[in-house]
């Protein structure tokens, strides 16, 4: 297992002793192990969604691809006896 080293401010450092005082994480390695694993998911999810946000752009659906659902949700509602 890789360790890393690394300095932080008193301040970030009494923030993460007072998640372990909470009961949040069992230490400071925790803390930080979470806060990583936290940033990397984020980041890779804004990555998909910039991926698939790109894919929209360069091939829009088109009314054939999406009218469909249009209109079943149209006559869903009005075959609804409200």
């Amino acid at each position: 297992m890789a360790q890393l080293v690394t300095r932080v401010d008193d301040d970030l450092a009494a923030a993460v002793d007072e998640l372990i005082t909470a009961g949040l994480v069992a230490s400071r390695s925790e803390a930080v192990r979470l806060g990583l694993e936290r940033l990397i998911d984020r980041h890779r999810r804004d990555q998909v969604g910039a991926r698939i946000i790109e894919g929209y752009r360069t091939q829009p659906q088109t009314e054939a691809d999406v009218g469909w659902a249009d209109r079943s949700s149209v006559q869903m509602i009005a075959d609804e006896p409200w």
